[in-house]
């Protein structure tokens, strides 16, 4: 406007750089003419919107959150309000009412640098799991623990709850997702002594060039599954960031319901929660390929704990305070002092394995203590007294020691 009155620039150049019409250029010319700045601002500043709910409306949606949702989010509180009280309001809309309230304090984040890692491209290419410790029930039932794996690429989730963060519930979770989808490539976590272990390898794994391994870590290599061990809680941020979402969504959705077990809790996630999260939050993967290796047969023969131990000449094993009697069908292979696995399956059935073999066996009952006799002193020796000829005392020695 203040070209065009020193005359550098005319109206219709002015319209072309300003993206209007001409007419519309002209407006604001004589506006600027007559009111200087303040004509340049635009004459709906400061009045309501038309597009803006009524008064009614945002009180009856404000009570409501009141009433039954007071620590909920903005978007969660909008979702329960469109789908148990018909109320639709968009959740940014909602936030501005709850900060204008003071029913909400917007929490300020301290922001830190990292590097973006991009999701992997196919469903099952990887899978970050970790375990959530949270009051679930909120004092409804006994704390427990959440197992959950994210899938990177498509945010597909499975959950299941435990009493605690163990390998049998990670064996749990992981028998879960291969039941439902297959066996995923690879398993990214953080570095929990269930997934890595610090000891020192012994003689036999030195030899073989092995790393030890726990448990877990054991039945991921059986089944061909890669473990990535994140460095960090940012590392693996999506299965994190999952995890307070569903301290938040879950936790309030299991109070509506009046959830208070482990059992109900596992029965509900299954049966309707996860089936609706997962088609509210999925995403399209970018590459339409699925990348889940086939469910094995013996799946839950690899999820179970293994040690191994040597073959007795009596032809018996000895395990955690118990003997087994291998059967007499098994000569051919000579088993003495041979290493066979002791396998504890989940149900607490016991298998003995030699070279993938099933061994047959019984157990033996328990040996009555030995009682080891009582230790006898030892009698002092006697004095031996030389001989009368002995030479001794001829060189008179024994006469000295006499006297």
């Amino acid at each position: 406007m203040k070209a065009i009155g020193k005359h550098e620039l005319k109206l219709a150049k002015a319209a072309e750089l300003l993206g209007m019409s001409y007419r519309q250029t002209r407006r604001i010319w004589r506006r600027y003419l007559a009111q200087g700045d303040a004509g340049l601002v635009h004459r709906t500043r400061g009045r309501p919107g038309p597009r803006r709910k009524e008064k009614a409306f945002r009180d009856e949606v404000l009570a409501c959150v009141r009433d039954r949702y007071p620590d909920f989010g903005p978007t969660l509180a909008a979702e329960y309000l469109a789908k148990e009280h018909g109320l639709k309001v968009d959740h940014e809309t909602l936030r501005r009412w709850l900060n204008a309230e003071g029913l909400r304090k917007p929490k300020p984040r301290r922001q830190t640098h990292r590097a973006r890692r991009e999701r992997c491209a196919c469903l099952g290419q990887m899978v970050q799991l970790d375990g959530s410790h949270h009051d679930w029930f909120e004092g409804r039932g006994e704390k427990c623990c959440l197992m959950v794996m994210v899938d990177d690429a498509t945010n597909l989730i499975s959950a299941r709850f435990s009493l605690k963060e163990t390998t049998r519930a990670y064996y749990d979770i992981l028998e879960q997702w291969a039941g439902q989808h297959g066996l995923p490539r690879s398993i990214y976590a953080d570095r929990h002594s269930i997934y890595l272990t610090q000891r020192e390898p012994t003689v036999a794994e030195q030899l073989a060039g092995k790393k030890p391994k726990t448990q877990f870590g054991r039945a991921l290599e059986q089944l061909g599954i890669g473990l990535i061990a994140a460095h960090s809680p940012q590392a693996k941020g999506r299965v994190e960031r999952m995890n307070g979402t569903l301290q938040d969504r879950l936790v309030k959705a299991m109070r509506l319901e009046g959830i208070s077990d482990i059992e109900q809790a596992n029965d509900y996630l299954a049966k309707t929660y996860l089936p609706e999260f997962n088609r509210q939050f999925m995403r399209v993967a970018a590459q339409s390929a699925d990348m889940h290796l086939a469910k094995p047969k013996e799946l839950n023969e690899v999820l179970s704990w293994e040690e191994e131990r040597v073959v007795q000449r009596d032809w018996t094993v000895k395990w955690k305070n118990k003997q087994y009697q291998l059967n007499r069908r098994h000569e051919s292979l000579s088993l003495v002092d041979k290493t066979i696995t002791v396998r504890l399956l989940r149900d607490e059935r016991l298998q003995l394995v030699y070279q993938e073999k099933k061994l047959k066996w019984k157990q033996l009952s328990a040996e009555a203590p030995r009682v080891r006799e009582a230790e006898k002193k030892p009698e002092p020796k006697k004095r031996q007294v030389p001989a009368v000829n002995h030479p001794w005392r001829r060189k008179g020695r024994a006469k000295a020691q006499k006297a």
